[in-house]
């Protein structure tokens, strides 16, 4: 095990947790519960303007939005269902209030742990690797999260963005995880599922960027940032690249 690094600041939603994966397959489920309200609109028809403005809505929001999940879905929804009402049926304010919530309840339902990711995080902490748990969310979300997950023993250093007041990508998210486990960059590797919070930011500080497909998806065409490795489970840390 003598590729392992002093440290590793590991992810935690969709890195540890199957948490926010496959937006599609969520909300086409969520609205296939409700299709008795849609009027003349299916499903399908939902689920795709409710995405549309998902994509819309992240594309522009502010880091503050990530602690406030819940409001958030609520305005999805309704400007989803305001594109809809473009073509002449205006679907009801408190359907779009009870799909957002549905889709909250339905996430928590749905979330599990990755299998093998407690072994994986068990033998790296037995090989005397440091381990710092850094994610981003709200301090009662996450913190349940931690706990619900059996999280809390595994880690040196568990590190919630609502309850420092920063998170990723901002520098000082990577810097006061490493000051806690009293390591340097180079000494450190950061593992996670978004390319720009667990690569392309990291790799600034001069920090090992692995970034985790757990669906074997593939880098994005588009994609400019480049991870110094690519594994699809956890596990794939105890062997050598």
């Amino acid at each position: 095990m003598t590729h392992l690094p002093r440290a590793m600041l590991i992810d935690m939603d969709d890195t540890i947790l199957s948490a926010y994966g496959r937006p599609e397959i969520a909300w086409n489920q969520i609205a296939a519960e409700f299709a008795d309200e849609y009027g003349p609109f299916s499903p399908h028809q939902v689920a795709s303007a409710v995405l549309t403005s998902a994509r819309k809505f992240w594309g522009a929001a502010g880091p503050e939005w990530r602690l406030k999940l819940d409001e958030a879905r609520r305005i999805v929804v309704r400007d989803g269902f305001a594109a809809l009402a473009a073509g002449g049926h205006a679907l009801p304010d408190d359907l779009a209030a009870r799909l957002a919530n549905r889709f909250t309840t339905y996430r928590e339902e749905a979330m599990y742990v990755f299998p093998g990711a407690h072994d994986a995080i068990d033998a790296l902490k037995a090989h005397g690797v440091k381990l710092a748990l850094v994610t981003n969310g709200a301090a009662e979300t996450q913190r349940a999260k931690v706990e619900r997950f059996e999280l809390t023993h595994r880690f040196d250093h568990i590190q919630i963005e609502g309850e420092h007041g920063f998170g990723k990508p901002e520098e000082r998210a990577y810097l006061h995880a490493m000051q806690a486990l009293g390591v340097t960059a180079q000494e450190t590797w950061m593992i996670g599922d978004n390319l720009e919070w667990e690569v392309e930011a990291p790799q600034r500080l001069g920090i090992y960027a692995v970034w985790i497909d757990v669906h074997g998806d593939g880098l994005p065409a588009e994609s400019t940032v480049k991870p110094d490795r690519i594994i699809r489970s956890l596990t794939e840390l105890l062997s050598a690249d």
